[in-house]
């Protein structure tokens, strides 16, 4: 974690933290910031991230949990890596089941469906396998993430998702919990409709495998880089099936076999 806090302050991680600041508060995406930290050096990237957290946070947001992305073998061949990422959830990024999301409130959304932990305890000390995570999480929800990117068309790279905060932007947790003693994640079948017409479908072994794997990893990387899961936060494991654009009016539903389903919609005059 030391080496990301000084990456902090390197210029080129300054300047990718201000652009991607100034494209936040205007509304307006801005151009890859991959002429300034590189496409795949991932501590310049994290660092970048870093920052955006840490304003965040000053200004009063609190930290919910983290999402995985990248989980995708086929999004990760796109985009030249062999990993996941993570992003920061924030509180004010949560919408209930049901809830409209406001005009604007995620820029160039996109939507996936995913399968969200709420951990019990903490994920900070012993050997973090598969074991002890399952052990950790205290239910499985079905969720959206709906996606959003600070760059101008979708244009990103590796360091650019992950500098952008892995491209979050909005979530919502379904009614439906239950425990991994009723619902097997790898088994979950996905379908996923935009009004109502089926735009996605997948299975929990899309998702690295299996959704509690992408926790193994996720729980790892987080005490490597100085900032552990805690109990009560929220995990999304990562998409089920493809990610598909949105626009203003549209209504979004998953159904996750085991775990119900999950909606939300989307405001007119949204930003598509």
């Amino acid at each position: 974690m030391n080496e990301t806090i000084a990456a902090t302050r390197r210029p080129e991680v300054v300047a990718a933290f201000e652009r991607l600041t100034q494209a936040a508060a205007s509304g307006v995406p801005c151009a890859p910031v991959r002429d300034l930290i590189g496409r795949d050096d991932l501590a310049a990237a994290y660092a970048v991230q870093a920052a955006l957290t840490e304003a965040r946070v000053a200004a009063g947001a609190r930290i919910a949990g983290r999402k995985i992305g990248l989980t995708s073998e086929a999004v990760q061949r796109q985009l030249g890596v062999d990993q996941p990422d993570f992003g920061i959830l924030f509180d004010d990024m949560a919408y209930a089941d049901g809830d409209v999301i406001p005009a604007g409130r995620v820029l160039q959304p996109r939507a996936e469906a995913e399968i969200a932990f709420v951990l019990r305890s903490d994920l900070a000390e012993g050997p973090l396998d598969t074991a002890q995570v399952r052990d950790a999480i205290a239910y499985a929800v079905a969720a959206l993430e709906v996606c959003g990117s600070r760059i101008a068309g979708w244009d990103i790279s590796f360091g650019d998702t992950v500098a952008d905060n892995a491209s979050s932007g909005a979530y919502v947790l379904g009614t439906e919990r239950r425990t991994l003693d009723a619902i097997e994640p790898v088994d979950v079948a996905m379908s996923m409709t935009v009004n109502g017409a089926e735009v996605s479908t997948g299975t929990g072994a899309a998702c690295m495998g299996d959704p509690v794997e992408a926790v193994v990893w996720l729980a790892r990387m987080a005490r490597d880089l100085g900032e552990p899961l805690r109990a009560g936060q929220v995990v999304l494991s990562g998409a089920l099936g493809p990610m598909r654009p949105v626009a203003p009016g549209d209504t979004v539903t998953a159904a996750l076999s085991g775990l119900g389903t999950v909606t939300v919609g989307f405001a007119e005059g949204a930003t598509a």
